[in-house]
């Protein structure tokens, strides 16, 4: 009985602090002027961002799926951007996702997604965590996408947020 309950206390939290990106892509005429200071990308764990990128892109692999590459630049400020206003809400969300994807749209991305987590402490825990969503397994296995952005860094309890963003160049 026990490991019944702690079945579903865990299935209760992976669908709680996992989410994957459904905003509208309506924005407002300011929204779309989204400026950003690319220095925000320094703030990622990159030690974490490079094990999650590593476990992505040999799922990627393995089921037929080009590799994407990382992109240290806007698509990683705008993903630390929001996991900034995450660990300041104490929520994973995807609040303005439309503006974070007119950005990259704006840059010439063809295509924009968007995972968030928080609370895990491993790449392989939050990866796992994303393949067993089926909302989050259709973003990472999206064909088309070809890079990626992180904002994985840790709130003043100790907590990592995650926000990887995904688009096609």
């Amino acid at each position: 009985m026990k490991l019944i309950k702690t079945s579903l206390l865990a299935m209760v939290v992976l669908f709680t602090i996992a989410s994957c990106s459904k905003e509208p892509d309506t924005i407002s005429e300011s929204e779309a002027d989204y400026t950003i200071d690319l220095n925000l990308a320094k703030k990622t764990d990159w030690d974490m961002a490079n094990e999650i990128l590593i476990l992505i892109n040999d799922h990627r692999t393995s089921i037929g799926l080009n590799k994407i590459k990382l992109d240290k630049s806007y698509a990683s400020a705008y993903a630390v951007d929001h996991t900034d206003y995450m660990i300041e809400t104490n929520q994973v969300n995807h609040d303005n996702f439309s503006v974070r994807k007119a950005a990259l749209k704006s840059r010439g991305a063809k295509m924009v997604g968007e995972n968030v987590a928080y609370g895990y402490n491993t790449a392989g825990d939050v990866v796992n965590a994303w393949l067993n969503s089926p909302g989050h397994r259709r973003t990472i296995e999206e064909r088309y996408y070809t890079h990626t952005g992180f904002g994985i860094m840790k709130s003043e309890d100790n907590r990592y947020f995650f926000t990887q963003l995904f688009y096609k160049e």
